[in-house]
């Protein structure tokens, strides 16, 4: 019996701290420790927590949903997603600007910070391009004077050469003719030494020079008058060399072995390859950016694990109508010889514009389309979305004219979402205000 009464008083005093009919003080601390309202638990919890709050201590300033960080209430309630909403109380919100998150949500979100730096900002331009021959290095292989092709030893485009090897030889009674007057004037100096005087040995030795300089006018090399002057025979066809290393770019005819060829016409054209030029193309915005001499990175399809620096040497004054760009020329060492013409490049061109700015990384800022938002983090878990001006971007910085000091952290992941936590305080305080009241989400 004495059991049975012990047990039916206990029952009725934790009915009466549960209910509190005389609103005890220290019954609601209690119920409060025992049940501690929770900012971002589940439904059931909430809604005990909002029914356990006595009124007159905590003011309750709405009603949300923590998975629907922009749906709010002024009323207890149900959101879309099924969920009891859960009250927000006037004693939770932080104080001072910013927005208080929960540590666990930080931790579960990942959000991750970047501290705002001064620095420089780089512009990066990529474009593509077509590899081509250097201009500067080409060739043409022609003759001063009027002949016959023989023994051709270079017979098609893009067979390599190398300087001095033989293109073909040539036969040009001009040259015969300048041959036999260089041996007659060497034979003449011979026999005027130690029989004439001084002024005609001198007069006859400026003749044989004047026969010899034209011979190298005409493109004769050295060793071919020395061998002419050691074998004192004249020789019907000449061989002509090529002057430059490189590769046959261009050939006068398929068939050169017999053709006539005039003086000045263009019987070879030959390229260097140790250097190449790529032609690229940088819109107008971009070419304030560019001068010659600006370094590029080039790599190209058929080597794609090699990289190339470049840098520019020509820039095109005239703007093309139909796409808005200039042509820009770049030249590319090729010591190898593995870089072709019209060969695709991809080219990076990464120029320093603004130095000393405060940057931050580019994913810190969020685009509403009217301004730009960077969530900074501060003291006591406060996040406050700011406003920024936004100034140059590049290398995955931007930089930031108004807003953000050196020394600040900014927040680089799920800031979308603490900026939605912004514009639910905003709608709160339109709510509290009187401007929404009727208990749909904002």
């Amino acid at each position: 019996m004495k059991a049975m009464l012990a047990f039916l008083l206990g029952a009725a005093l934790a009915a009466a701290v549960v209910w509190n009919p005389f609103h005890w003080a220290w019954a609601n601390g209690a119920v409060a420790r025992l049940h501690p309202p929770m900012a971002m638990g589940g439904a059931t919890q909430g809604a005990a927590a909002a029914a356990s709050a006595p009124q007159g201590q905590r003011k309750i300033l709405y009603w949300h949903d923590p998975m629907l960080p922009n749906y709010i209430s002024n009323k207890p309630g149900k959101s879309p997603m099924g969920m009891d909403l859960i009250p927000v109380y006037a004693d939770e919100e932080p104080q001072g600007s910013g927005i208080r998150v929960n540590p666990n949500f930080v931790q579960n979100f990942g959000v991750l910070t970047a501290t705002a730096v001064r620095g420089t900002i780089p512009v990066d331009i990529r474009t593509v391009g077509i590899l081509d021959y250097n201009q500067k290095n080409l060739a043409l292989v022609n003759t001063k004077y009027e002949g016959w092709i023989e023994k051709v030893a270079v017979n098609y485009v893009g067979q390599p050469v190398t300087r001095g090897e033989e293109l073909f030889e040539i036969y040009s009674p001009q040259l015969v003719t300048t041959e036999q007057e260089y041996l007659s004037t060497l034979e003449y100096v011979r026999k005027l030494e130690g029989a004439a005087d001084a002024d005609a040995m001198a007069r006859a030795r400026s003749l044989l020079a004047a026969t010899r300089e034209r011979l190298r006018y005409w493109d004769i090399t050295d060793a071919q008058i020395d061998q002419l002057k050691s074998t004192g025979r004249i020789a019907r066809t000449l061989k002509v060399f090529s002057p430059v290393t490189g590769v046959v770019m261009a050939k006068a005819d398929n068939a050169l072995e017999g053709m006539k060829v005039e003086p000045g016409m263009t019987i070879y054209k030959i390229a260097d390859l140790s250097t190449v030029w790529g032609g690229i193309q940088v819109y107008e915005d971009q070419v304030r950016y560019v001068r010659v001499g600006t370094q590029a990175a080039i790599t190209v399809d058929a080597f794609p694990n090699r990289r190339w620096t470049a840098r520019v040497v020509y820039i095109d004054p005239n703007v093309d109508p139909q796409t808005r760009t200039l042509k820009v020329y770049v030249e590319i060492p090729n010591p190898d010889g593995i870089l072709r013409p019209q060969m695709y490049a991809n080219v990076e061109i990464s120029v320093p514009v603004v130095t000393g700015a405060v940057k931050i990384p580019e994913e810190a800022v969020l685009h509403s389309g009217v301004r730009s938002v960077v969530i900074v983090e501060k003291p006591n878990g406060l996040f406050d979305p700011r406003p920024v001006e936004l100034g140059a971007l590049g290398g995955g910085y931007r930089e930031i004219l108004k807003g953000i000091e050196p020394g600040e952290k900014v927040v680089t992941s799920s800031q979308f979402l603490i900026d939605s936590e912004s514009n639910l305080k905003e709608a709160v305080q339109k709510m509290m205000a009187g401007e929404s009241g009727n208990g749909k989400g904002h």
